[in-house]
């Protein structure tokens, strides 16, 4: 094992040690926040807000589990008066935008269900309610805790709850694909890999767990670290690695590089610090860059992933005096490319959301082609279908280059299953009408045949 507390010195050297060595790049704390949002922050496990290229969300305290989706290019002060989504019937705990699709958004709620929502272009102009869901997944027994889309899949979805299952879902038919019933303890993260054949659990029971999506058999179980509090988990892009976030039994802070066809041992330990906060991880595949975020810190660390030992090179860290609760990545087609942003974050503070920028310094204004190889271009590489059928197929790739084709720029379409709400709704319209037109054929004396 190698300590990575960060100093400038050592991240220096080390960077310089890289194959692939990056650019150094500053983080910049935008003064243009989102302030005095009345956050709920209940659940330890959550990162509490979640990011499109559009919008992000997050979950407010209050009754029924209300939540707030602002337009990420409008930050300022949050009013009380500023239209939420309170569709659920208790508290929100995590959501998750569709990759493919900026505008749906799927929540999880502690009162068992999911619920997929629409959001405009122009973003909530009045309050949602539970009438303007686009669908609702109601299979789980207990509160649903976690979120994830398929990263290659159109409208599948992965969501674990409290009754220790995870479910693989076709959202557009609101049908499950299939169920994982072996965790024995609740379930702090779930994660998908590169292409999204399998994906990863981290449980109470210290327990990691790597599921076949379409099955629901695990490929492999191990113990990744000894402590007891949360474990987060992220695979490493192409690069077939997955990094686990835990802790020793002194609580010491570390994360661990593991090769998932061969978990007997770990690849590489790091360890970090002493401290209480848990260690959301966050991987950038166009940069190799693994960014740490611990709650209650103030400081982001970053590392460059490497395919060949040592495996890790500690790059720098940004430091604040102001701790973050919460933290999402934008993804990558949200960066400004004209100004080198080359990561973008939104970090939840007590009392504010603030955009954090990470910068690579260029004197030219022209496109940096060596900053932006190709990147996700946010449309589904295959339906539902196809990927239940066997598919498997990498992510779509596109320049990031201003003006460049990235395919469709129509967002993935969504044609939800209509619940019984909405059919009922329908089917009293269609009888009202009905009865109207039977009612003026009668007043003009037309027999109906």
């Amino acid at each position: 094992s190698s300590s990575s507390s960060s100093s400038s010195s050592s991240s220096s050297s080390s960077s310089s040690s890289s194959q692939q060595q990056q650019p150094a790049a500053i983080a910049i704390a935008s003064s243009s926040s989102l302030t005095h949002p009345r956050t709920s922050l209940s659940y330890p496990v959550q990162t509490y807000i979640k990011a499109s290229t559009k919008f992000f969300a997050l979950a407010l305290s209050g009754g029924g589990g209300p939540f707030a989706v602002c337009p990420i290019s409008s930050p300022g002060r949050f009013d009380p008066g500023t239209p939420i989504i309170g569709g659920h019937r208790s508290a929100v705990l995590d959501f998750e935008f569709s990759p493919f699709n900026p505008n749906l958004l799927a929540s999880a709620s502690d009162d068992s269900t999911i619920k997929l929502w629409g959001i405009p272009d122009e973003g909530i102009t009045q309050s949602l309610s539970a009438d303007d869901a686009l669908a609702d997944l109601t299979a789980h027994g207990r509160k649903v805790t976690l979120l994830r889309f398929h990263p290659t899949a159109n409208n599948v979805l992965a969501s674990a709850s409290a009754d220790f299952t995870t479910k693989i879902w076709d959202v557009e038919k609101s049908s499950e694909i299939s169920t994982f019933t072996e965790c024995s303890a609740l379930i702090q993260d779930i994660v998908w890999d590169y292409m999204g054949t399998t994906y990863a659990t981290s449980c109470k029971d210290k327990n990691i767990r790597i599921i076949d999506g379409r099955t629901s058999t695990a490929a492999a179980t191990f113990q990744a670290h000894e402590g007891a509090k949360s474990c987060k988990l992220t695979f490493l892009g192409p690069k077939e690695k997955l990094v686990t976030v835990g802790f020793t039994r002194q609580s010491q802070r570390q994360f661990k590089i593991w090769d998932p066809r061969n978990t007997a041992e770990a690849v590489k330990r790091i360890d970090i610090d002493q401290s209480a906060g848990v260690i959301m991880p966050f991987y950038d595949p166009d940069t190799c860059l693994l960014y740490l975020a611990g709650k209650g810190d103030g400081n982001i660390r970053y590392y460059e992933m490497s395919d060949e030992s040592p495996f890790s090179y500690s790059i720098s860290e940004y430091r604040s005096t102001q701790s973050q609760k919460g933290m999402c990545m934008v993804p990558k087609r949200g960066v400004d490319v004209m100004r080198c942003e080359t990561a973008k974050f939104l970090k939840l503070t007590s009392n504010s959301v603030m955009p954090l920028s990470f910068i690579v310094p260029r004197k030219s204004d022209a496109f940096q082609e060596d900053l932006y190889p190709e990147s996700f271009s946010g449309q589904p590489s295959h339906t539902a279908d196809e990927w239940v059928g066997g598919s498997d197929k990498p992510p779509e790739m596109a320049s990031m280059a201003p003006g460049a084709d990235v395919g469709s720029s129509k967002a993935a379409a969504f044609v939800p299953k209509k619940n019984a709400m909405q059919l009922t709704k329908e089917l009293e319209a269609a009888e009202k009408r009905i009865e109207a037109l039977e009612k003026l054929l009668a007043d003009n004396n037309i027999a109906i045949p």
